[in-house]
């Protein structure tokens, strides 16, 4: 049960909302609605934002609860460059009522973490989900054909630390955004695809980015990007692209030779084989393996 203060029951006009985002890298934001910054709890929220709430909805039970914040990009400790880079991802959310005539009288409305966040040049829409979406989140393994641990994880166990697995190169040409080439170092098409590009120096030093494709023309890898990079890419640039996996049993077993630690059901039966017709003393339907 919440402790209310006394004075939250009088005079409603000197109650403030405000928010407190814990990110990932340790570091911890506040803002207000309030017209002047507010301290408490050692942390200053900033006025003038630009966050304010867009809709809110509470439902009682497990059925959780969805907020969305609308802000535009007027503090300088929110940049669009730290959104695309995935900073506020998952980030905690503190909801915060507080006395602005007194802000050591505050209650903690609602407690949450950052889904989904649409960005553009001049704003950002978050999507703030409750604690009770946790529950919703599988739990456990998954029977499904594919693999499903993520290259280079715990349960993979293939170390992508290693040369086999890494092309680092200087760009060579690039659209500034979303596609780049370097030095092919050897590799062939497709060894990046799904992987990861990280930028190592320029203006989007330490940034990452998912690869979408990798293919390898005239002796330069070509390779293109899910999304653009939130600064311009320029010629010189360094760069370490680490290959991807489709999470295929024969990728796994022929090119990585780890499939003792594939994490998928290559052979579970499809749709097509579950619902289509069976005829009398038809080999291999009497309930029995299909594989022995």
């Amino acid at each position: 049960m919440r402790n209310i203060p006394p004075n939250f029951t009088g005079d409603a006009a000197s109650l403030a909302l405000c928010w407190r985002i814990m990110r990932r890298d340790g570091a911890v934001l506040g803002f207000t609605q309030h017209d002047a910054d507010l301290v408490f709890g050692g942390i200053t929220h900033q006025a003038r934002s630009g966050l304010d709430v867009e809709s809110a909805q509470r439902q009682a039970g497990f059925a959780g609860s969805e907020t969305v914040l609308l802000g535009v990009l007027m503090s300088e400790s929110v940049t669009l460059a730290d959104i695309l880079a995935g900073l506020y991802d998952l980030a905690t959310i503190e909801t915060w009522l507080v006395d602005w005539s007194d802000p050591t009288q505050c209650v903690l409305l609602d407690c949450g973490s950052i889904g989904r966040i649409e960005a553009s040049d001049h704003g950002f829409k978050v999507e703030v989900r409750s604690v009770i979406d946790q529950l919703k989140q599988p739990q456990g393994r998954l029977f499904q054909a594919h693999c499903a641990a993520d290259l280079g994880d715990a349960h993979c166990g293939i170390d992508l630390s290693g040369s086999a697995y890494r092309l680092e190169g200087v760009v060579r040409a690039t659209d500034g955004r979303s596609m780049l080439a370097l030095d092919a170092g050897g590799f062939a098409a497709d060894a990046f695809s799904r992987g990861l590009l990280q930028v190592l120096d320029g203006a989007n030093a330490g940034m990452r980015a998912d690869i979408k494709m990798h293919d390898v023309v005239s002796g330069q890898a070509q390779i293109s990007l899910w999304q653009a990079l939130p600064n311009v890419l320029a010629e010189g640039d360094r760069v370490v692209a680490i290959a991807g996996c489709d999470k295929l049993a024969g990728t796994c077993q022929t090119r990585f030779g780890n499939i003792i630690n594939f994490r998928g059901f290559p052979r579970m039966p499809g749709n097509d084989l579950l619902i289509r017709r069976v005829n009398d003393g038809e080999a291999g339907m009497d309930g029995g393996s299909l594989f022995q």
